[in-house]
């Protein structure tokens, strides 16, 4: 035993000895540092991805989604891992998901979280309006969010003649949406018929068009046409005609507000008039 000790001392003692121990644990230290990198890089994890383009305000269902090894390294930011927590959400409305994407978790939603992006950017003390439209009124389609509008005005007056003229100018045009309340430019795959145009203007304006269209028996239509000027942020919303406002105000002046139509009643009953006209000119 003390033989032993002996020996063992004799051999730690020796610095060529402790140097060749010290070089062999370092290079241990390394390979097994070494190889754990290599390994955390190269180490597959499973994640889904969307098997086809998920287009805005998408309800994501269980055969949209697949799932593929991808080393661990190449993964960035926060992404699911699990489809079940991807199932039964919607894709953000601003966002459109490509074809063999994964879902980061700022891409999906649920259903409660899920924003109507038209009213995200509509000014304090401005009235959003749900405007009956059609395919004609929107010029084939023609008006789509972000473009601007001008609403003419045409009646008869007093005796009987014809006032026509440009009403209010620079309405930026929100959102349109079809009968069952989609978007129709955001999805470029489906072909979406135009049922409402949303658009906001100042208050006191909205109470202006509300009063328009309580003037029935002077004919009263509203047209909306397409805005083609270069506009800047100082455009804003504006009456343009102080005739056709005065002769408005001037037949409503006893005329409480609780007996004005609201806007999206009134145009949506002159619509459908007009489609029955059509009908029976067409059958005639």
């Amino acid at each position: 035993m003390n033989n032993l000790k002996a020996s063992m001392k004799k051999f730690l003692g020796n610095k060529n000895t402790v140097t060749i121990l010290g070089i062999i644990v370092c290079l241990v230290v390394l390979y097994i540092g070494y190889n754990y990198r290599i390994n955390s890089k190269v180490e597959l994890v499973q994640v889904p991805y969307a098997i086809n383009t998920i287009q805005p305000r998408t309800y994501i269902k269980k055969d949209m989604i697949g799932t593929m090894n991808v080393p661990k390294s190449f993964l960035i930011g926060n992404y699911y891992t699990n489809i079940n927590s991807i199932v039964g959400k919607y894709s953000n409305y601003n966002t459109i998901i490509a074809k063999g994407s994964l879902f980061y978790t700022d891409l999906v939603v649920s259903e409660k979280e899920l924003p109507d992006s038209a009213f995200a950017d509509v000014p304090e003390g401005y009235t959003v309006i749900n405007y009956p439209v059609t395919i004609a009124s929107t010029y084939a389609n023609s008006m789509a969010p972000g473009s601007h509008i001008n609403i003419y005005y045409k009646s008869l007056n007093d005796k009987g003649e014809i006032m026509f003229g440009k009403f209010i100018s620079n309405i930026e045009v929100l959102d349109v949406k079809d009968a069952s309340g989609q978007h129709v430019f955001e999805n470029s795959e489906d072909t979406r018929t135009p049922a409402y145009m949303l658009f906001a203007v100042p208050e006191e304006t909205h109470l202006l068009l509300r009063k328009a269209l309580y003037l029935d028996e002077y004919d009263v239509e509203l047209i909306l046409i397409p805005n083609t000027a270069t506009l800047t942020e100082k455009d804003t919303v504006t009456v343009s005609s102080h005739d056709i406002e005065e002769f408005i105000n001037s037949k409503t002046v006893f005329v409480s507000v609780d007996d004005l139509p609201s806007v999206e009643d009134k145009v949506a009953e002159k619509n459908a008039e007009n489609e029955s006209k059509n009908q029976t000119q067409t059958n005639g």
